[in-house]
């Protein structure tokens, strides 16, 4: 039996320290730059940052190793438990300041950040050449570093970010993570180290663990206290949930969604570890996003649902007032609030950023654009993709690979406003969506459907960023477009895309025209019957349901009436204007005009909107004499048209001629709301 005074047994610190050997993985450009400062390159001071979670202790622990096999003395500070003032941290960290060999580790600095500057200025310069300190923190080293020439040539910053794709891998086999999990673990963590430790403990000890993971609340609870830790108030909370939930925030969007304080908490969010920055805001790591995003939509749904819509709000009014040359991001960034979304997530990459530019047509493209047409698809094709290029240059766009400057696909949105001869027989896919039309919902004066066509080489089609750019161009026109009536999608391959177009309201119609004997599938929209506002608010009701229709909220579907219908419609309502039961039934209160009335409901919605046009005719001298004639009929409630004419001192025939003149006066004005949108002008 062993004394107890034996030294030779295992120890349980010897047990944790090769366990985390095992796990322990990369950072091969970390570990050589503290090699050089080790052996003596001249470096006294390196200074490693990264958001919390991202492996700074898990690397300190390696340098301590490294350096107690170099046989060099190590004294390690942890900011978690020191005392922040000079007194205590010089009390703990005496040894570099006496011994040239000593090697100083600090963890968790940014517990004790008040310290850099006295750090800089009146500890360090008081080590012994030979001595080496590493900082380990959250935060940057503050830019006095760099622009003290001085510190130029011994403090060297690493910025820990997460382990590539390969070292993600092997830290789970290290952790003992069966492969068939590594896809959903590394979907969830990326390479964050703590993410995927987290995941990896959890799902080693799952036994109904299956490609379909996610990870539990506790999981994500534990990530949030470790990567965000404490914040200062709910308002910064609130920023910070609406930072995660946007692809990109800016100032003026955190204004939209928070109106108090929005710069000072945009300031704040700038400064937070785990915060980038690009030219389109500030944005979370990934990690730190998916974590805020999963606890808000367990903890509090509706405030959820409220961030949402907010957030969402501002970015369609931006899509619909950007220049053209900021559409593609702004609807991109829209369209990011959807990536839960399983039909969206599947076709959107969110990735690949620079590699594909999207450019304007010009004149010396259409050689290209023929070839590449006729290898994308058809020479029929080919031959369409010439005749409306020659036609509608502008409606073109050209997608090339930033690498080589080389188009790999290109888009058209063909608007079309009436049909032309020559157009439908040269292209059977637009006589197709004429027919269509004029079947379905024909177009009604100053409005145009519009024809989108894709050319995409074979290795650019399906996930990537190619066509990431092509939809987002495709939803910038539907949902900018100005009296629109149809849009109409041409696909060659219509079954692999059919759930994906039905799921935002495209559907195929039953004709399929041929080019070259290969059908294509035409897909349509008519938004008039759905505008964009109703369009957009069912993908939302999609998001917050989990992609479910709901029952009691059918989607949104308005009457498109002709001219002469609508004008049938205004007529009844007009003498069914004390009958609420009457008006409920008129096409009308399905029509554009009563869109997003605030009247508690249809009929009452209509009523209003009558007497309204009625009494707009008072204002003007003109119609003065039908204001009085329409007003007495429909709105003084007499009995019949004769009693009327009484009432106004007026003969039979000239109180008809004005009630006639102020019906269609009113029915001019409304359907110019109807199909504009706007107030018919004086």
């Amino acid at each position: 039996m062993s004394s107890g005074t034996d030294q030779n047994f295992a120890t349980l610190g010897r047990r944790l320290q090769a366990a985390r050997e095992r796990a322990f993985v990369g950072r091969e450009e970390e570990l050589a730059a503290f090699r050089s400062a080790l052996y003596g390159d001249g470096l006294s001071v390196l200074y490693v940052h990264g958001p919390g979670g991202v492996g700074k202790s898990a690397l300190l622990r390696r340098f301590a190793q490294e350096a107690t096999a170099a046989g060099r003395p190590v004294i390690r500070v942890d900011g978690r438990t020191l005392d922040p003032s000079p007194a205590a941290f010089e009390a703990e960290a005496d040894l570099v300041l006496r011994d040239e060999r000593a090697v100083l580790l600090v963890d968790t600095f940014e517990r004790c950040q008040g310290l850099e500057g006295w750090l800089r200025e009146r500890f360090l310069p008081r080590t012994p050449i030979g001595a080496l300190v590493i900082v380990a923190g959250r935060t940057a080293p503050d830019v006095q570093w760099e622009v003290d020439a001085g510190w130029m040539e011994s403090m060297k910053a690493i910025s820990l970010s997460d382990l590539p794709l390969q070292d993600a891998r092997a830290m789970l086999d290290a952790r003992g993570v069966a492969p068939d999990l590594h896809e959903p673990l590394l979907a969830f963590a990326g390479g964050h180290p703590l993410a995927l430790s987290l995941g990896a403990a959890v799902a080693v000890k799952d036994e109904k663990a299956s490609t379909r993971w996610v990870p539990s609340q506790e999981v994500v609870a534990t990530l949030l206290d470790q990567l965000v830790g404490e914040v200062p108030s709910p308002a910064h909370r609130h920023a910070l949930e609406v930072c995660a939930h946007a692809y990109t925030t800016t100032e003026d969007l955190l204004r939209a969604a928070l109106p108090d304080d929005a710069a000072s908490l945009f300031a704040w969010l700038r400064r937070l570890p785990f915060i980038e920055s690009s030219s389109l805001g500030v944005f979370p790591h990934d990690v730190v996003r998916e974590a805020l995003e999963a606890d808000l939509r367990w903890r509090d749904p509706h405030g959820y649902a409220a961030v949402h819509h907010r957030v969402h709000a501002h970015l369609a009014a931006r899509v619909r007032d950007a220049p053209d040359p900021e559409v593609l991001p702004a609807v991109g960034a829209l369209f990011h609030l959807h990536r839960d979304n399983a039909m969206t997530a599947e076709f959107h990459t969110w990735r690949g950023e620079g590699k594909v530019q999207e450019d304007i047509f010009r004149p010396e493209d259409t050689s290209a654009l023929v070839r590449l047409a006729a290898t994308a698809e058809t020479q029929a094709s080919a031959a369409g993709a010439a005749f409306w290029s020659a036609r509608q240059p502008a409606a073109f766009r050209v997608y090339r690979w930033t690498e080589t400057g080389d188009p790999v696909a290109f888009c058209a949105w063909l608007r079309l406003e009436e049909p032309v001869e020559e157009e439908i027989a040269a292209d059977p896919i637009t006589a197709a969506a004429w027919a269509h039309a004029r079947a379905t919902a024909p177009l009604r004066p100053d409005e145009h459907l519009a024809i989108g066509r894709t050319w995409v080489l074979a290795p650019y089609r399906g996930n990537s960023p190619v066509m990431d750019l092509i939809q987002w161009r495709a939803v910038g026109y539907c949902l900018r477009a100005e009296r629109m009536a149809w849009s109409y999608m041409a696909m060659p391959d219509p079954d692999s895309s059919r759930d994906y177009l039905r799921h935002y309201g495209m559907t195929e119609i039953s004709q399929r025209p041929r080019l070259d004997d290969e059908p294509y599938g035409l897909f349509a929209h008519d938004w008039r019957a759905t505008p964009a506002e109703a369009w957009l608010a069912r993908l939302n009701r999609l998001l917050l349901s989990g992609g479910q229709e709901h029952p009691a909220t059918p989607p949104v579907r308005l009457a498109v009436l002709s001219q002469p219908q609508f004008a049938a419609a205004i007529r009844q309502a007009l003498r069914g204007l004390a009958r609420p039961a009457s008006l409920a039934t008129n096409p009308l209160t399905r029509s554009r005009l009563l869109t997003g009335h605030s009247a508690p409901d249809a009929a009452s919605a209509l009523r209003e909107l009558l007497e309204q046009a009625i009494e707009a005719q008072r204002d003007d001298p003109r119609a003065a004499k039908f204001h009085r004639a329409m007003s007495t009929t429909f709105l003084q409630g007499a009995p019949t048209q004769e009693v009327a004419a009484e009432r106004l001192g007026l003969p039979f025939t000239t109180y008809r001629r004005h009630l006639s003149a102020g019906i269609e006066r009113v029915c001019e004005d409304l359907w110019h709301r109807e199909v504009h949108g706007t107030d018919h002008p004086a």
